[in-house]
């Protein structure tokens, strides 16, 4: 069987409609650059002909009614089939607030996305011939009703996902989900700045996808742009479109009479917006203004426990040390840091170019 087919991934946009914005000083992402910054990728991916969209969750800016429906609404417009998962942004509540939808409200807004039952959040469907997608749910609460600040899936999906993928005869199986199945940082998952974007029983889903020979898997929730691979199954990560470099994919999937496959991955970003036409280099220096914090633990916590005294004078040259590995592809040189301070950071350069544009052949 052959197949040849065009898709593309827009991650986290964090949709939030103007008066919707919470100015929070210390909000992390540009909000404000989410609809302008959709809407020129819309009219990109409008132009090539594609098969389906992904989009790996986060959708919206906290889990606001209007928002979700603004971008199904947007989304059910596009000239090719849209699917969606819900991130930890999209459904913070287990119950309904004044501002935020529950958790199970999420399958009723995108019925157009992908959901067929609206009681049920996760899905499969065979969306070209040959071709099967299994979107997840990685969201989960504690008794309280508490979102968990990792990812995880329940033992009701991890069972369904088995019979699902027992009865997928497609030669082509991908998965989105959007805390991300393989670490895209070294220790991701051990530390406490990188496993709350992991899914904490990413093992147990990794095993069943090597049995069942899937090998991509489409995850968001870390705002970087990085392939990652464990024992040949792909985790391709997409940054988020209101964070430094704005990135999204176009991929291209190729397989031929005997059985070879291969996947084509090229970043595209957003440059500019109308009221920010130098948007990477203002989103860049959003980004180093934010930092202080971040590296701060980074340097103070384990693995390097570094006393602050020791920290504080190195925080500078990390001024934009998440900006780089939110861009894809880094290589690090920290030549004047003590040495055991060096291999930390180095060791999150790139082993390889494959992040922003690859093929990978499967």
């Amino acid at each position: 069987m052959n197949l040849n087919f065009r898709f593309a991934v827009v991650s986290d946009p964090h949709i939030g409609l103007p008066h919707t914005i919470w100015d929070h000083p210390s909000r992390f992402h540009l909000v404000e650059v989410s609809i302008p910054a959709l809407e020129i990728v819309f009219n990109h991916l409008a132009k090539l002909d594609l098969d389906f969209l992904l989009l790996p969750g986060d959708l919206t800016q906290h889990g606001e009614p209007e928002n979700h429906a603004w971008l199904s609404d947007r989304l059910a417009q596009l000239p090719f089939p849209v699917y969606v998962v819900p991130g930890n942004h999209d459904v913070p509540q287990l119950l309904p607030n004044e501002r935020s939808i529950g958790l199970a409200d999420f399958p009723s807004y995108y019925l157009r996305q992908g959901y067929d039952n609206p009681q049920q959040l996760y899905y499969t469907r065979e969306i070209l011939p040959g071709v099967r997608l299994i979107s997840l749910n990685s969201n989960q609460f504690d008794g309280e009703g508490k979102q968990l600040p990792f990812g995880r899936l329940d033992d009701e999906q991890i069972a369904w996902l088995k019979e699902v993928l027992s009865a997928a005869d497609e030669p082509v199986v991908m998965v989105m989900v959007h805390h991300n199945v393989v670490e895209h940082l070294p220790g991701q998952s051990r530390h406490s700045l990188g496993r709350r974007y992991m899914l904490e029983n990413a093992p147990a889903l990794l095993e069943l996808l090597r049995q069942a020979g899937a090998q991509l898997v489409f995850t968001g929730h870390l705002h970087v742009q990085d392939v990652a691979e464990n024992h040949g199954i792909y985790d391709i990560t997409t940054g988020s479109l209101v964070s430094y470099p704005h990135p999204y994919r176009v991929l291209q999937f190729k397989m031929d009479g005997e059985g070879k496959k291969q996947l084509q991955i090229e970043t595209h970003r957003v440059d500019a917006v109308p009221d920010m036409p130098a948007l990477p280099q203002q989103s860049r220096e959003w980004m180093g203004e934010r930092s202080y914090p971040f590296m701060m633990r980074l340097l103070t916590e384990a693995p390097l426990n570094l006393p602050p005294a020791q920290a504080e004078p190195l925080v500078a040259s990390l001024r934009y040390f998440w900006a780089d590995i939110a861009m894809g592809d880094a290589i690090f040189d920290f030549s004047d840091f003590p040495s055991p301070v060096r291999r930390y950071f180095e060791a999150f350069s790139a082993t390889d170019s494959i992040d922003n544009h690859a093929t990978l052949m499967l």
